[in-house]
């Protein structure tokens, strides 16, 4: 096995950023929020909140197509995506009560694929 690229080492930034989605999901769209009947769309995060979110989502794309290009990463990468397109056309297509559950278990599966990609990198060293 080749040496991997040192670009899946950013790795450990984008699990704490899927941990912050899923801590950010339950403060908008919990349990506590679907029982109010309160609109997720109205009491959102900020302007410089959702800037930050939008940015960490496409460097997130924007990394995992690099991974794509790199033999020891290409089927993790190519997972994490699907499972990310997956879940945004089954969000899409939901009801609110439904996206909380999505989002966790589509979060849950791209963390284990992350800690997998990482574990083959730091084998293959």
């Amino acid at each position: 096995m080749s040496e991997p690229a040192p670009i899946v080492f950013l790795a450990p930034f984008f699990l704490v950023f899927e941990i912050g989605q899923l801590v950010a999901a339950e403060k908008f769209l919990g349990v506590k929020q679907i029982e109010a009947g309160s609109d997720p769309r109205e009491a959102g995060p900020g302007e410089l909140g959702s800037a930050f979110w939008a940015a960490c989502i496409i460097a997130q794309v924007a990394w995992l197509l690099w991974l794509l290009a790199e033999d020891g990463t290409r089927i993790h990468a190519a997972c994490l995506l699907l499972v990310s397109l997956v879940g945004f056309a089954l969000r899409g297509n939901c009801t609110l009560r439904w996206v909380l559950v999505i989002l966790t278990v589509e979060g849950a599966l791209r963390m284990g694929l992350m800690v997998s990609m990482l574990g083959s990198a730091w084998r293959a060293l």
